[in-house]
C-alpha cells in the first residue's frame, strides 16, 4: 500500500510534469509565430514615422469586420478621432494603448501585425480558447497630434505621460475614462526609449526594455504588481529566445504624474513596454517583431492563468537599464594638440533631423572623450596606433553638385577631404554623397568635429563621415548622409 509521502511526491512530480509539458507546448506556439510573422505584419507600415492618416484605412477595415469592435472614445486637441478597437469574449479586460508620445510609434506597428493576426485562419484553435477568457482593446495612437509631427508632446505642448492628476489634455481624459470604464484586468503601456540604452554591463542594446511601474515611493508589491511582475518574467524568458541577452528593466522611481504608475495603483496590473535600439535597424522593423512576439505572449499567458506560476524573483534578475551605448565607439586612437599626444576613446552619436512631413537626415556629434572603456558601441574600432587626421576642405571649388559628381569622390575622400566646396549649393542640408558639401565661406570649426580621418605608418585606412566609419580596405560602406553647410 502507498504511504502518504510516497503518494504526495507522486503528486508533486505529476505537477512538475505538468508544467513542463505545457511550458514546451507554449514555446512551441511562440516559435511558430515568430517563424510566421511575415503572414501577419502589415506591409502598408514600414517606416517609423507615419500619420494617424496612415492607420485610419485600417481602422476603417476592422469596423467592416464581424469580430472586432471598433468605437470613437475621444478627440485630441486638433479633433482627431481617439479608436478603440476591441474583441473577445472573456471575463478578464486587456486594455492596450499606444504612441501616448507622438515620436514613439514601433508598438503602434505591432497592434496592427497582432489584429491581421488575430483577423487571421492560422492559429484558429488557440485563438478561440484564448478569446473564451480574455476581451481585448487596442487603443493604437493615443497621441495622433504628435504622430502627425513626429514628436514626443501633444499640440499643447503636454506630456501626456506627466497628466494623470492633472488631466488636462483630452487624450488624458480618454485615456483615464477609458481604463475606469473598462476596469481592465491588465494594461500595457506601450512606449519607445532611447536606443543607447544597454543591458546593464553588457554591449548588448537593450532591445525590449520591461517595466511593473511602482505606486507609491516605497516601491511596494501588492497582488496587482505582483501579476504585472509575473506577466513580464514570462515574456522575458519567451523573448530571450529571439533576442538574447537584449532585454532590459526600465527604472522604476515611482513617478506621482505618470499614466502607467497611478493605472497600477487604480487597480490594473500595468505592464510597461520600451522598445531600444536594435543593430541595423533603424526602423525598428525587427523589434517590431519582437513586440509582437512578447505582447502575444502576455496574451496567452494571462488568458490561460500561467503566468501565475512564474517565479516573481526573476523579475529582479532582469538587467537594469543603462545608458553607455555610442553609434560609433573608436578606441586608443591617437589625438594631437599643442605639440603633444594624447591616447583617447571617441564615442559618436548620430541625431535624426527630421525635414519634410516624415523624413529624416542624420547630423553626428561628438558624445564623449577619454576612457570610455566601460562604454560600448554598435560599431566598434580598436584604433590604437591610428592617429587623428582633422578632415580637410579640397583645394578646388566646383560649380555646382553636377560638377562635382563627375570626380571621383571616393579618391577624394582617400586623400584626406572631407569637404568640397560648391559656388552653388543644393537647397538641402544634407546629401547622400559620402562627403561634406561647404559654401564657399566655410572654414573648419576650431572643435573637433565627427569628420576625420585615421592614419597607421604614414596611410590613411579609415575616414570617418558624419559620425559614419569608411573603412578604405572595403568596396560597400554606407554613409547615410553627410551634410551640406552653408
Amino acid at each position: 500500500m502507498m504511504n502518504f509521502k510516497n503518494k504526495y511526491f507522486l503528486y508533486f512530480l505529476s505537477g512538475i510534469f505538468g508544467i513542463f509539458i505545457s511550458s514546451a507546448q507554449e514555446k512551441k506556439l511562440y516559435e511558430e509565430l515568430y517563424n510566421s510573422y511575415e503572414d501577419f505584419k502589415e506591409t502598408s507600415i514600414e517606416k517609423r514615422r507615419f500619420s494617424q492618416s496612415k492607420i485610419q484605412p485600417l481602422i476603417d477595415d476592422f469596423k467592416r469586420k464581424e469580430n472586432f469592435q471598433v468605437r470613437k472614445v475621444g478627440e485630441s486637441i486638433e479633433g482627431r478621432p481617439l479608436q478603440l478597437i476591441s474583441m473577445g469574449k472573456g471575463d478578464i479586460d486587456i486594455f492596450l494603448w499606444s504612441q501616448m508620445h507622438g515620436d514613439e510609434s514601433t508598438a503602434t506597428m505591432a497592434i496592427f501585425d497582432i489584429l491581421n493576426f488575430l483577423d487571421s485562419e492560422y492559429f484558429s484553435e488557440e485563438k478561440e480558447t484564448m478569446l473564451e477568457n480574455v476581451k481585448l482593446h487596442f487603443l493604437p495612437m493615443l497621441n495622433p497630434d504628435g504622430a502627425q509631427r513626429f514628436q514626443r508632446r501633444n499640440f499643447l505642448g503636454v506630456d501626456i505621460n506627466r497628466d494623470a492628476l492633472r488631466l488636462q489634455s483630452p487624450e488624458s481624459k480618454t485615456l483615464k475614462k477609458l481604463r475606469d470604464s473598462l476596469e481592465a484586468d491588465f494594461g500595457f503601456n506601450l512606449h519607445d526609449q532611447s536606443t543607447y540604452y544597454n543591458a546593464e554591463r553588457t554591449s548588448k542594446p537593450a532591445t525590449i526594455s520591461y517595466l511593473a511601474p511602482a505606486f507609491n515611493y516605497k516601491k511596494s508589491i501588492n497582488d496587482v504588481r505582483g501579476a504585472a511582475m509575473q506577466v513580464i518574467v514570462q515574456m522575458n524568458e519567451i523573448l530571450q529566445d529571439y533576442a538574447p541577452g537584449q532585454v532590459g528593466r526600465y527604472n522604476d522611481d515611482f513617478e506621482p504624474r505618470a499614466f502607467g504608475d497611478n493605472i497600477q495603483k487604480w487597480g490594473t496590473s500595468t505592464i510597461l513596454i520600451e522598445s531600444g535600439g536594435y543593430p541595423n535597424d533603424p526602423e525598428k522593423q525587427e523589434i517590431r517583431k519582437l513586440n509582437f512576439v512578447s505582447i502575444l505572449t502576455a496574451v496567452f499567458s494571462i488568458a490561460e492563468g500561467d503566468y501565475k506560476n512564474a517565479d516573481i524573483s526573476k523579475y529582479e534578475e532582469i538587467p537594469n537599464n543603462d545608458r553607455k551605448l555610442y553609434d560609433l565607439k573608436l578606441t586608443g586612437l591617437t589625438y594631437k594638440l599643442l605639440g603633444k599626444e594624447f591616447i583617447l576613446d571617441l564615442g559618436i552619436n548620430r541625431r535624426e533631423v527630421q525635414y519634410g512631413e516624415m523624413d529624416y537626415y542624420y547630423d553626428a556629434y561628438i558624445t564623449d572623450r577619454g576612457d570610455l572603456s566601460t562604454f560600448f558601441g554598435y560599431k566598434e574600432l580598436d584604433a590604437s596606433g591610428y592617429k587623428l587626421i582633422d578632415g580637410k576642405v579640397y583645394p578646388e571649388t566646383f560649380q555646382n553638385l553636377a560638377e562635382l559628381q563627375q570626380k571621383n569622390i571616393s579618391g577624394i575622400l582617400k586623400e584626406g577631404y572631407a569637404y568640397v566646396t560648391l559656388s552653388e549649393l543644393p537647397d538641402e542640408d544634407f546629401t547622400e554623397l559620402p562627403i561634406n558639401l561647404v559654401a564657399e565661406e566655410f572654414e573648419i570649426p576650431e572643435n573637433l568635429q565627427p569628420d576625420f580621418f585615421l592614419q597607421k605608418d604614414g596611410e590613411l585606412e579609415y575616414a570617418v563621415i558624419n559620425g559614419f566609419l569608411v573603412d578604405f580596405s572595403q568596396e560597400n560602406n554606407t554613409v547615410q548622409n553627410a551634410l551640406i553647410i552653408d
